[in-house]
């Protein structure tokens, strides 16, 4: 039986369209992630729906409330977790929001990166394959399917219609 972890990833988009907020995962010795720069989120809520999950990551996360967001795409991440666990993930593109934007949240630091750059910095490997269909502009849905496999992607396969 398939059971994965469902989780959402936002990326905010600066008004200037030009940067996208990341967290440098630099806060805890036994995170997963210590170490990269990730888009905001996490595990859904038992009664959430995945856009509630969203706006609720995102805000604890940085402080921000989402305004505009648009769902990019979902990833099934079979083996990434620490344990082998399986995640599937909705993808967001938040593109206006208010509220007074954190430095720091308990995963680390917060800063805005310019999208040009962001192949320049230390992320999950498999994050460079999706990164771009989320700022592309295209308004299909992408739907993906990325195996994981001791921290590494075996494979990366999408879809739009």
């Amino acid at each position: 039986m398939y059971t994965p972890i469902i989780g959402t990833l936002g990326y905010i988009l600066s008004p200037d369209g030009q940067q996208t907020l990341l967290v440098h995962r630099n806060a805890r010795e036994d995170d997963q992630h210590l170490g990269k720069y990730n888009g905001l989120g996490g595990k859904m809520h038992p009664g959430e729906d995945v856009l509630t999950c969203m706006r609720r990551e995102i805000y604890e996360e940085s402080g921000l409330t989402c305004l505009d967001l648009q769902l990019r795409g979902t990833i099934n991440w079979t083996g990434f977790g620490p344990e082998g666990e399986n995640w599937l993930g909705f993808i967001f593109l938040i593109t206006s929001f208010s509220g007074q934007l954190r430095s720091i949240n308990e995963e680390g630091e917060l800063n805005w990166h310019p999208l040009s750059r962001l192949p320049e910095l230390p992320m999950w490997e498999g994050d460079r394959f999706f990164l771009p269909l989320v700022f592309d502009g295209d308004p299909r849905l992408f739907y993906g399917y990325m195996p994981y496999c001791r921290g590494k992607p075996l494979d990366w396969r999408y879809f739009r219609l």
